[in-house]
């Protein structure tokens, strides 16, 4: 049985975790599958952008337990598969927004984290659980602690506690939480925004958003201004322009956004 369903529209592709049996917990099938799925929205043009959603009443619990106790002395357990997962969405050139109505737990906040827009409802919770079970969020760690503030990740990493989508816009975790009823509204409304950027625009961006900067000022505007000119040179760029002064679609936006507002 398939653990993760995608279906693609209008230029997003929505990757949906369907483990509701187990609360999407993450395990090695589950991971891979989802694996699988970024790799086809990375590589099929017609993909702008990618939503990850779940069936059931919970996002993702974290870990599968079970698969893990079995895999301590046989072989890779389910954690360090979760480092690939993580690495994928965090380096992946297209948008990735989370859709979070329920739960999440301990690695699905890795998930989170590791994406580039985050919606939740108000009524969804989370806790990064990992020192309850007496180990850490070591894995996590290198998409959570960039997103949140340093007093509320000590807080919540040290105490466990349960937070709601108020507290985890708050501190960064998430970028909205809204009524559960507004949900996919808001998801839409990103996604619709989304795909009006420039394919290459928006992987620049992305490369934007998590380079180091240059040692100096100067340095960092020199390479900087750089950067900018090239985009404005390139094809996508003349014709942004170029749709922007016509009062046009530029040439990649979806054909059933064209009609929507600028």
């Amino acid at each position: 049985m398939e653990l993760v369903r995608t279906v693609t529209a209008a230029g997003v592709t929505t990757v949906t975790l369907d483990s509701p049996a187990n609360r999407n917990a993450l395990s090695s099938q589950l991971m891979s599958e989802l694996l699988a799925a970024l790799g086809a929205a990375l590589t099929d043009p017609a993909v702008r952008a990618v939503v990850i959603s779940h069936t059931g009443p919970v996002f993702c619990s974290g870990a599968d337990l079970k698969e893990t106790a079995e895999a301590r002395e046989s072989g890779r357990i389910p954690a360090e598969l979760l480092a690939d997962v993580l690495a994928a969405i965090w380096e992946f050139p297209k948008p990735v927004l989370a859709r979070i109505a329920g739960p999440a737990r301990a690695g699905g906040l890795g998930l989170i984290a590791a994406a580039d827009i985050a919606v939740c409802a108000r009524t969804a919770t989370f806790a990064f659980s990992e020192v309850r079970l007496g180990v850490i969020p070591a894995v996590i760690s290198a998409t959570v602690l960039p997103r949140l503030a340093p007093r509320a990740a000590a807080e919540l990493y040290l105490t466990g506690d349960v937070f709601d989508g108020a507290r985890a816009a708050e501190i960064g975790l998430v970028t909205a939480a809204v009524e559960a009823d507004g949900l996919d509204a808001a998801v839409t409304a990103y996604t619709e925004s989304l795909v009006r950027g420039g394919p290459l625009a928006l992987a620049g961006t992305k490369q934007l958003l998590r380079r180091r900067p240059a040692e100096t000022v100067r340095a960092d505007l020199a390479e900087l201004s750089e950067r900018s000119a090239g985009y404005f040179r390139s094809a996508e760029g003349r014709e942004g322009v170029a749709a922007f002064r016509e009062k046009r679609p530029a040439s990649w936006v979806p054909a059933t956004q064209e009609t929507g507002t600028r």
